[in-house]
């Protein structure tokens, strides 16, 4: 075995080969199963026991050159690959970015906020509750005991079969769980944003969950003229200063007296067009007096103490305030319907 002409062999077809598969050729011609090296190290058996080591030896010395040559060589290979890899992800920083698609805010998140803003500048709280709730606290607390017929317009989704757990189909029980902390000592202004739930069709104006926007005042020598006041300057800074409000008689088991409160048509300034359904006025609010039961059972004694209530459905006012004619606008993922929105007021 001539070590030096195999040597040079090897060395001319590494470097001649001119890319990683040419090189990958020359590895199994020489140290393949079948490669030249490979056989020649199979061959030690046959030669004489005083020849074996020298020979041994020579077999080494090639697979080692064979082995630095073959690593060198691929080590290039896999340089300019990643040279190359890297000229063509080069990052022109002089260039103008890439214009990023931004969405916009929820319109009810906006439209609660807007409402909070105006609370909070008339000294409210914020106040967030459970949305599974005790039947005791959505109902019974709120002077419904089992059995009213008022519960069937709040029927709601229950979780076992004593209807002791629910979905909360109002906002009030966290009205009544801020007055029980009241201990029947503390004043309480308040208004409580969240979802409520009930058993209800799903159409362009109703939906099982709904988001509602309470309020609560308990204090001392409260009137009708105090609820009055407070809803018009909430009206007034989402539809502009020139909105009427209208109380009219109406019923809720937890307020007494109670009202429906309307707001002249901005649209029309209450002449009559297809929002207001040609009357003049919209219905935005329910309201009234906190009722003498809701104060005892929260600890509250109606002597001392009197308050009022009122509640606005967000969705609603958003649909008024933007000209959303479906509700399900508010739940679809379409961006492009929520972008429509993304405006300053």
């Amino acid at each position: 075995m001539n070590v030096e002409n195999l040597k040079k062999e090897i060395k001319e077809e590494i470097e001649s080969s001119k890319n990683p598969n040419e090189l990958n050729d020359v590895r199994i011609k020489y140290i393949g199963k079948k490669g030249i090296i490979t056989e020649l190290n199979s061959k030690i058996k046959d030669i004489p026991n005083d020849e074996k080591k020298e020979y041994g030896m020579k077999v080494n010395e090639v697979r080692t050159y064979f082995n630095t040559l073959f690593s060198n060589k691929n080590k290039k290979f896999e340089e300019e690959k990643l040279n190359e890899k890297l000229r063509k992800e080069k990052i022109d920083i002089t260039m103008p970015a890439t214009e990023i698609a931004l969405g916009a805010p929820s319109i009810l998140e906006k439209l609660i906020e807007d409402v909070e803003e105006v609370c909070m500048s008339m000294g409210y709280d914020v106040i967030d509750g459970p949305e599974v709730e005790l039947d005791k606290y959505n109902f019974e607390m709120l002077n419904l005991p089992k059995g009213h017929p008022a519960r069937d317009a709040q029927d709601t989704f229950y979780f076992d079969e004593s209807e002791e757990h629910l979905l909360r189909s109002q906002t009030s029980p966290v009205q009544v769980r801020t007055m029980l902390e009241g201990k029947g000592e503390k004043k309480v202004r308040m208004i409580c944003p969240g979802k409520t739930y009930r058993r209800d069709d799903d159409d362009a104006t109703h939906s099982h969950q709904f988001t509602q926007i309470e309020g609560l005042v308990v204090d001392k020598n409260i009137s009708l003229t105090d609820l009055k006041g407070t809803v018009e300057v909430i009206v007034r800074h989402l539809f502009g200063d020139d909105v009427e409000v209208r109380f009219r008689p109406s019923y809720y088991p937890f307020t007494e007296p109670s009202v429906e409160i309307d707001i002249s048509c901005f649209n029309c300034g209450g002449k009559g067009c297809s929002i207001c359904k040609e009357s003049g006025w919209i219905t935005v609010c329910g309201a009234g007096i906190v009722h003498p039961n809701v104060l005892k059972m929260s600890g509250y004694d109606p002597k001392v103490w009197s308050g009022f209530a009122f509640g606005f459905g967000a969705e609603r006012l958003a649909m008024l305030k933007y000209g959303i004619d479906d509700c399900r606008v508010f739940y679809n993922n379409d961006l492009r319907e929520s972008k429509e929105f993304d405006r300053v007021d």
